[in-house]
């Protein structure tokens, strides 16, 4: 929901019409337009119908007349009576979006501060007040120019549509490569995540054409998560303009974490914080342990052949291994799963003898496999492994704190951990 701010004045203040006395009648012709007269001790210019305020203002992009404006550049408001000023500004696209704008203290000029879309048409009302406080009024169509040529910049959301569950972040991928901070700004600031219930988040580039998007904890089970983006026709760096972006809704099922305890053989898994399982289990072996951390459940596979070549083993070598794999639920790119590992029931619960997935009896592997969902969390403590990358080898970002996920972000990135995002312009918000 966008929310009207006024822009009378700094700091957010209201200012109150300047009153001059009238000596009579005639003292109180609107300087411009066709005036409003009073009379009398009542007289007051507020009581007056707004006046055509076109000779007061100017702008500084083309107006009517079938010009257009270059999108480049800002829209730039200027008073022209040096005893009038500027009250408020709103300028609004076709689909009712506002564009975001400031205005100088002393009212003397108004400029945009969010980009203007190519190929748009806007609706710019302006409020002003005279020299004798008299209110003037003007509104204007303004259209903006397409550029000859351009790259366009597309965004597609991730992962597909579904239930995922509450650790599965929200991906972005773009068509094209964005380095430069002002532009990732641009860009970040017109990718839009909401969830119901609603929580605090923010974007994380990866790379130059990948975003993360994660909440400061995990999502609410049970919640709504949409994905959207404004960037279309928006400009975002030197012949590049956004594109188009398909929305995307997802929501979360339970919350559901295995908790692997490598030192203890042992994983616990949780509902919505309830423990309701208890498995024993096998991990990493000494030079094969087990990633430490949080990762996020990619996928479930009921059968994968693994090779000890996979990773690196060679074959015919005292740790090569080649095995037929059930209820395969894999948590990493380059073959870490959770799965049913026959061969090792006697150390499950007992001693750590993998090669870093986390092995149990068929019978608990098909009861994960089954429980489990992409999105899902599966957590691995007090093993002698490294930490889960963040990205990279599947979805690791739960393993960077809020703070140095928030550096990742092109609008957060300085300021104060726990503070909301400041990407908002200070007068006109934009709208969703």
């Amino acid at each position: 929901m966008s929310h009207s701010v006024s822009s009378r004045g700094a700091g957010g203040g209201t200012a109150r019409p300047r009153h001059r006395t009238a000596a009579g009648c005639t003292a109180l012709m609107v300087a411009i337009g066709a005036g409003a007269t009073a009379c009398g001790s009542d007289a007051d210019p507020l009581s007056a119908e707004p006046y055509d305020a076109t000779r007061d203002i100017s702008f500084s992009a083309a107006v009517g007349d079938g010009k257009k404006a270059d999108p480049d550049k800002p829209l730039e408001i200027t008073a022209r009576d040096s005893g009038g000023r500027i009250t408020d500004v709103t300028a609004t696209d076709a689909s009712g979006r506002y564009v975001a704008g400031e205005l100088s203290a002393d009212g003397g000029r108004w400029h945009s501060t969010s980009p203007l879309a190519a190929g748009a048409r806007y609706t710019v009302r302006v409020s002003t007040e005279n020299k004798d406080g008299a209110p003037g009024r003007k509104a204007v169509d303004l259209e903006t120019s397409t550029p000859r040529t351009k790259k366009r910049l597309d965004v597609t959301f991730g992962p597909d549509r579904g239930t995922y569950g509450v650790g599965q972040p929200v991906t972005a991928e773009l068509s094209a490569p964005v380095r430069d901070k002002a532009a990732r700004a641009v860009v970040e600031r017109a990718l839009k995540v909401r969830s119901r219930p609603a929580v605090q988040g923010a974007w994380h580039w990866v790379d130059d054409k990948k975003l993360h998007y994660r909440p400061k904890e995990y999502w609410p089970a049970h919640a709504t998560v949409r994905a959207s983006s404004n960037l279309a026709g928006i400009r975002v760096a030197e012949r590049l303009w956004g594109g188009a972006a398909r929305p995307l809704t997802l929501t979360t099922g339970d919350r559901m974490e295995a908790v692997t305890d490598a030192a203890a053989h042992s994983m616990t898994v949780y509902r919505n914080g309830d423990a309701i399982r208890t498995i024993p289990v096998t991990t990493g072996k000494p030079g094969f342990d087990t990633r430490n951390g949080v990762k996020v459940v990619l996928g479930k596979e009921y059968f994968v052949r693994m090779r000890g070549t996979s990773i690196g083993i060679a074959e015919g070598t005292a740790d090569s291994y080649d095995l037929p794999v059930y209820y395969a639920t894999r948590v990493t790119w380059s073959g870490e799963y959770v799965h049913a590992a026959p061969w090792s029931a006697g150390s499950q619960g007992a001693a750590n003898v993998s090669h870093g997935c986390t092995g149990m009896s068929t019978a608990n592997a098909e009861w994960f496999f089954d429980t489990f969902r992409a999105g899902d969390i599966v957590k691995v403590v007090n093993s002698h492994g490294d930490t889960m990358d963040p990205f990279g080898n599947g979805f690791g970002d739960w393993n960077l704190t809020w703070k140095n996920w928030r550096k990742g972000s092109a609008l957060v990135a300085d300021t104060t951990e726990g503070s909301a995002p400041e990407d908002r312009p200070r007068l006109r918000p934009e709208s969703a």
